[in-house]
Protein backbone atom coordinates (compact mmCIF):
# COMPACT_ATOMS: atom_id res chain seq x y z
CA UNK A 1 0.00 0.00 0.00
CA UNK A 2 1.26 3.69 -0.90
CA UNK A 3 1.10 6.50 1.53
CA UNK A 4 -1.55 7.96 -0.22
CA UNK A 5 -3.70 4.82 -0.38
CA UNK A 6 -7.58 5.16 -1.05
CA UNK A 7 -7.49 9.48 -0.80
CA UNK A 8 -8.59 11.22 -3.54
CA UNK A 9 -6.72 14.02 -4.97
CA UNK A 10 -7.18 16.93 -7.07
CA UNK A 11 -4.00 18.32 -9.51
CA UNK A 12 -4.91 21.37 -11.27
CA UNK A 13 -2.69 22.29 -14.26
CA UNK A 14 -1.51 18.47 -14.14
CA UNK A 15 -1.30 17.65 -18.19
CA UNK A 16 1.86 18.57 -18.63
CA UNK A 17 5.53 18.95 -16.75
CA UNK A 18 5.16 19.34 -12.53
CA UNK A 19 1.27 18.57 -12.35
CA UNK A 20 1.40 15.61 -14.92
CA UNK A 21 4.57 14.08 -12.17
CA UNK A 22 2.72 14.97 -9.44
CA UNK A 23 -0.90 13.57 -10.51
CA UNK A 24 1.40 10.05 -11.59
CA UNK A 25 3.09 9.87 -8.65
CA UNK A 26 -0.15 10.58 -6.09
CA UNK A 27 -1.61 7.37 -8.05
CA UNK A 28 1.42 5.18 -8.00
CA UNK A 29 0.90 5.50 -4.24
CA UNK A 30 -2.60 4.61 -4.26
CA UNK A 31 -4.49 7.61 -4.85
CA UNK A 32 -7.74 8.45 -6.71
CA UNK A 33 -6.81 11.81 -8.96
CA UNK A 34 -8.94 14.09 -10.63
CA UNK A 35 -6.57 15.27 -13.24
CA UNK A 36 -7.19 19.05 -14.58
CA UNK A 37 -5.79 20.81 -17.38
CA UNK A 38 -7.25 23.81 -19.52
CA UNK A 39 -4.59 22.36 -22.26
CA UNK A 40 -3.21 25.86 -22.51
CA UNK A 41 0.08 26.88 -23.92
CA UNK A 42 3.03 28.00 -22.16
CA UNK A 43 1.67 31.86 -22.21
CA UNK A 44 -1.63 30.54 -21.80
CA UNK A 45 -3.63 30.58 -25.14
CA UNK A 46 -5.76 28.08 -26.80
CA UNK A 47 -7.29 24.95 -24.69
CA UNK A 48 -7.55 21.25 -24.80
CA UNK A 49 -8.44 18.23 -23.30
CA UNK A 50 -5.70 16.25 -24.68
CA UNK A 51 -3.15 16.80 -22.58
CA UNK A 52 -5.62 15.66 -19.26
CA UNK A 53 -7.26 12.52 -20.93
CA UNK A 54 -3.83 11.46 -21.65
CA UNK A 55 -2.58 11.78 -17.95
CA UNK A 56 -5.90 9.76 -16.56
CA UNK A 57 -4.70 7.27 -19.84
CA UNK A 58 -1.04 6.76 -17.95
CA UNK A 59 -2.82 5.84 -14.75
CA UNK A 60 -5.34 3.73 -15.60
CA UNK A 61 -2.88 1.75 -17.62
CA UNK A 62 -0.91 1.21 -14.58
CA UNK A 63 -3.96 0.05 -12.88
CA UNK A 64 -4.96 3.41 -11.45
CA UNK A 65 -7.77 5.21 -10.72
CA UNK A 66 -8.51 8.49 -12.51
CA UNK A 67 -10.48 11.48 -14.20
CA UNK A 68 -9.90 14.61 -16.47
CA UNK A 69 -11.81 17.56 -15.62
CA UNK A 70 -10.96 20.78 -18.49
CA UNK A 71 -12.50 23.54 -16.69
CA UNK A 72 -10.89 27.07 -15.84
CA UNK A 73 -10.20 27.08 -12.27
CA UNK A 74 -9.44 30.81 -12.32
CA UNK A 75 -13.64 30.83 -12.78
CA UNK A 76 -16.20 30.57 -10.14
CA UNK A 77 -18.05 27.91 -12.35
CA UNK A 78 -14.98 26.00 -12.99
CA UNK A 79 -13.85 25.52 -9.30
CA UNK A 80 -16.91 24.47 -8.41
CA UNK A 81 -17.30 21.67 -10.97
CA UNK A 82 -13.79 20.93 -10.30
CA UNK A 83 -14.31 19.98 -6.51
CA UNK A 84 -18.04 18.93 -7.47
CA UNK A 85 -16.21 16.20 -10.03
CA UNK A 86 -13.89 14.62 -7.24
CA UNK A 87 -17.34 14.73 -4.86
CA UNK A 88 -19.22 13.12 -7.67
CA UNK A 89 -17.07 10.18 -8.70
CA UNK A 90 -15.10 9.13 -6.28
CA UNK A 91 -16.98 10.28 -2.66
CA UNK A 92 -15.11 13.79 -1.48
CA UNK A 93 -11.88 15.28 -1.53
CA UNK A 94 -8.48 14.58 0.74
CA UNK A 95 -6.02 16.40 -1.11
CA UNK A 96 -5.96 19.89 -3.09
CA UNK A 97 -2.89 20.16 -4.98
CA UNK A 98 -2.52 23.84 -7.22
CA UNK A 99 0.01 23.82 -9.73
CA UNK A 100 -1.85 25.47 -13.04
CA UNK A 101 -0.05 28.81 -14.92
CA UNK A 102 1.47 30.05 -17.16
CA UNK A 103 3.95 32.94 -18.29
CA UNK A 104 3.72 36.48 -19.62
CA UNK A 105 7.45 37.71 -19.06
CA UNK A 106 8.31 41.26 -19.45
CA UNK A 107 10.78 43.74 -17.78
CA UNK A 108 8.46 46.13 -16.03
CA UNK A 109 8.43 48.86 -18.28
CA UNK A 110 7.19 46.58 -20.91
CA UNK A 111 4.73 44.32 -19.16
CA UNK A 112 1.35 45.38 -20.30
CA UNK A 113 -1.53 45.57 -18.33
CA UNK A 114 -3.32 41.96 -19.60
CA UNK A 115 -0.22 40.70 -19.20
CA UNK A 116 -0.38 41.81 -15.64
CA UNK A 117 -3.95 40.43 -15.22
CA UNK A 118 -3.96 37.28 -16.98
CA UNK A 119 -0.85 36.26 -14.46
CA UNK A 120 -2.33 37.17 -11.73
CA UNK A 121 -5.85 35.46 -12.57
CA UNK A 122 -3.93 31.90 -13.47
CA UNK A 123 -1.87 31.93 -10.65
CA UNK A 124 -3.10 34.18 -7.57
CA UNK A 125 -7.26 33.47 -8.43
CA UNK A 126 -6.22 29.81 -10.29
CA UNK A 127 -4.91 29.00 -6.60
CA UNK A 128 -7.79 31.40 -4.25
CA UNK A 129 -10.92 29.79 -5.86
CA UNK A 130 -9.77 26.05 -6.20
CA UNK A 131 -8.99 26.50 -1.99
CA UNK A 132 -12.35 28.12 -1.55
CA UNK A 133 -14.56 25.51 -2.95
CA UNK A 134 -12.86 22.38 -0.88
CA UNK A 135 -12.31 24.52 1.51
CA UNK A 136 -16.02 24.80 1.95
CA UNK A 137 -17.06 21.31 1.43
CA UNK A 138 -14.34 20.14 4.08
CA UNK A 139 -15.95 22.57 6.44
CA UNK A 140 -19.18 20.94 5.72
CA UNK A 141 -18.02 17.46 6.43
CA UNK A 142 -16.13 18.90 9.61
CA UNK A 143 -19.12 20.00 10.90
CA UNK A 144 -21.51 17.04 10.23
CA UNK A 145 -18.92 14.84 11.94
CA UNK A 146 -17.28 13.90 9.09
CA UNK A 147 -13.86 15.88 9.70
CA UNK A 148 -11.13 14.58 6.73
CA UNK A 149 -7.76 15.02 6.90
CA UNK A 150 -7.60 17.13 4.66
CA UNK A 151 -4.26 18.51 2.43
CA UNK A 152 -3.36 21.49 0.44
CA UNK A 153 -0.55 21.86 -1.35
CA UNK A 154 -0.10 25.25 -3.33
CA UNK A 155 3.15 26.49 -5.76
CA UNK A 156 4.77 29.27 -5.16
CA UNK A 157 8.48 29.72 -7.17
CA UNK A 158 11.84 31.19 -5.64
CA UNK A 159 10.67 34.12 -7.82
CA UNK A 160 8.46 34.16 -5.33
CA UNK A 161 10.38 34.46 -2.28
CA UNK A 162 13.59 36.51 -3.86
CA UNK A 163 12.14 37.97 -6.76
CA UNK A 164 13.06 37.21 -10.70
CA UNK A 165 14.00 40.07 -13.06
CA UNK A 166 11.59 40.24 -16.05
CA UNK A 167 8.64 38.24 -14.06
CA UNK A 168 7.07 41.34 -12.40
CA UNK A 169 3.85 39.55 -12.73
CA UNK A 170 4.78 36.35 -11.96
CA UNK A 171 6.55 37.29 -8.86
CA UNK A 172 4.16 39.44 -7.61
CA UNK A 173 1.28 36.44 -8.07
CA UNK A 174 3.64 33.57 -6.34
CA UNK A 175 4.54 36.03 -3.61
CA UNK A 176 0.68 36.17 -3.40
CA UNK A 177 0.41 32.31 -3.08
CA UNK A 178 2.51 31.93 0.16
CA UNK A 179 0.37 35.08 1.93
CA UNK A 180 -2.60 33.14 1.08
CA UNK A 181 -1.07 30.27 2.44
CA UNK A 182 -0.32 31.23 5.58
CA UNK A 183 -3.96 32.41 6.00
CA UNK A 184 -5.73 29.55 4.55
CA UNK A 185 -3.50 27.43 6.81
CA UNK A 186 -4.28 29.67 10.40
CA UNK A 187 -8.21 29.66 9.15
CA UNK A 188 -8.72 26.10 8.48
CA UNK A 189 -6.94 24.36 10.70
CA UNK A 190 -10.05 24.31 12.95
CA UNK A 191 -11.17 21.45 10.04
CA UNK A 192 -8.23 19.75 10.24
CA UNK A 193 -7.09 21.22 6.79
CA UNK A 194 -3.46 21.49 6.46
CA UNK A 195 -1.74 23.73 4.10
CA UNK A 196 1.31 24.64 2.98
CA UNK A 197 3.84 25.59 0.06
CA UNK A 198 6.04 24.25 -2.41
CA UNK A 199 9.06 26.20 -4.62
CA UNK A 200 10.27 23.74 -6.98
CA UNK A 201 12.55 23.98 -9.57
CA UNK A 202 12.28 21.58 -12.37
CA UNK A 203 12.66 21.12 -16.06
CA UNK A 204 9.06 22.27 -17.92
CA UNK A 205 8.26 24.31 -20.84
CA UNK A 206 7.62 27.53 -18.56
CA UNK A 207 11.60 26.86 -17.51
CA UNK A 208 13.04 26.85 -20.85
CA UNK A 209 14.23 30.06 -20.39
CA UNK A 210 15.16 30.27 -16.55
CA UNK A 211 17.19 26.96 -16.91
CA UNK A 212 18.42 26.94 -20.64
CA UNK A 213 21.89 26.08 -19.36
CA UNK A 214 20.59 22.56 -17.68
CA UNK A 215 17.34 21.64 -19.81
CA UNK A 216 18.74 18.66 -21.67
CA UNK A 217 18.45 15.37 -20.28
CA UNK A 218 21.40 13.55 -18.94
CA UNK A 219 22.99 10.15 -20.31
CA UNK A 220 21.18 6.73 -19.63
CA UNK A 221 21.87 5.95 -16.00
CA UNK A 222 22.50 9.02 -15.06
CA UNK A 223 20.55 11.18 -12.55
CA UNK A 224 18.41 13.94 -14.14
CA UNK A 225 18.63 16.51 -11.39
CA UNK A 226 16.19 18.64 -13.66
CA UNK A 227 13.20 16.04 -13.96
CA UNK A 228 9.68 17.07 -12.61
CA UNK A 229 9.83 13.49 -10.78
CA UNK A 230 12.22 14.92 -8.23
CA UNK A 231 9.65 17.45 -6.50
CA UNK A 232 6.28 14.93 -6.61
CA UNK A 233 7.88 12.86 -3.17
CA UNK A 234 7.41 15.67 -1.26
CA UNK A 235 4.29 16.60 -2.81
CA UNK A 236 2.92 13.61 -2.17
CA UNK A 237 3.99 13.17 1.54
CA UNK A 238 2.99 16.52 2.20
CA UNK A 239 -0.86 15.44 0.57
CA UNK A 240 -0.62 12.40 2.98
CA UNK A 241 -1.67 11.80 6.27
CA UNK A 242 1.88 11.06 6.88
CA UNK A 243 2.33 14.94 6.69
CA UNK A 244 0.30 15.23 10.20
CA UNK A 245 1.09 18.20 12.16
CA UNK A 246 2.68 20.26 8.96
CA UNK A 247 1.33 23.29 8.38
CA UNK A 248 1.93 26.98 7.08
CA UNK A 249 5.25 26.13 5.47
CA UNK A 250 7.19 26.43 2.64
CA UNK A 251 9.73 24.36 1.06
CA UNK A 252 11.87 24.73 -1.49
CA UNK A 253 12.54 21.57 -3.88
CA UNK A 254 15.19 20.87 -6.18
CA UNK A 255 16.19 17.73 -7.58
CA UNK A 256 17.56 15.30 -4.54
CA UNK A 257 17.80 18.55 -2.29
CA UNK A 258 14.77 19.81 -0.02
CA UNK A 259 14.79 23.28 1.83
CA UNK A 260 12.37 24.75 4.21
CA UNK A 261 12.33 28.17 3.80
CA UNK A 262 12.07 30.91 6.87
CA UNK A 263 10.03 33.85 6.00
CA UNK A 264 10.27 37.37 7.07
CA UNK A 265 10.60 37.80 10.58
CA UNK A 266 12.06 40.63 12.78
CA UNK A 267 15.30 41.41 12.71
CA UNK A 268 17.32 44.05 14.20
CA UNK A 269 15.29 46.55 15.90
CA UNK A 270 15.53 50.42 17.36
CA UNK A 271 12.69 52.43 19.42
CA UNK A 272 13.45 55.77 21.03
CA UNK A 273 10.33 55.43 22.76
CA UNK A 274 9.44 58.57 21.02
CA UNK A 275 8.96 60.02 17.38
CA UNK A 276 11.92 60.02 15.60
CA UNK A 277 12.99 63.11 12.89
CA UNK A 278 13.72 62.01 9.08
CA UNK A 279 17.53 62.18 10.10
CA UNK A 280 17.21 60.20 13.68
CA UNK A 281 15.61 57.62 11.60
CA UNK A 282 17.97 57.84 8.64
CA UNK A 283 20.81 57.10 10.97
CA UNK A 284 18.84 54.17 13.34
CA UNK A 285 17.95 52.93 10.22
CA UNK A 286 21.10 52.74 8.99
CA UNK A 287 22.87 51.01 11.89
CA UNK A 288 20.16 48.33 12.39
CA UNK A 289 21.06 47.54 8.23
CA UNK A 290 24.76 46.87 9.42
CA UNK A 291 23.72 44.80 11.87
CA UNK A 292 20.84 42.83 9.79
CA UNK A 293 21.67 40.04 7.05
CA UNK A 294 21.92 40.62 3.88
CA UNK A 295 19.04 39.62 1.18
CA UNK A 296 19.27 36.57 -1.16
CA UNK A 297 19.76 38.31 -4.54
CA UNK A 298 16.95 38.76 -6.88
CA UNK A 299 17.00 35.84 -9.62
CA UNK A 300 18.77 37.40 -12.50
CA UNK A 301 20.40 40.53 -10.99
CA UNK A 302 23.55 41.46 -11.66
Amino acid sequence: MGIAEGRVVVVTGAGRGLGRAHALAFAAEGAKVVVNDLGVSADGAGASQSPAEEVVAEIRAAGGEAVAHGGDIATTEGAASLIATAVETFGGIDTLVNNAGFLRDRMLVNLDEDDWDAVMRVHLKGHFLPLKHAAQWWRAEAKAGRQRLARVVNTSSGAGLLGSVGQGNYSAAKAGIVGLTLVASAEMGRYGVQVNALAPAARTRMTEATFADTMAAPGEGAFDGMAPENVSPLVVWLGSDGSEGVTGRVFEAEAGRITVMEGWRPGPTADKGARWTPAEAGEAASKLLAEAERPQPVYGAR
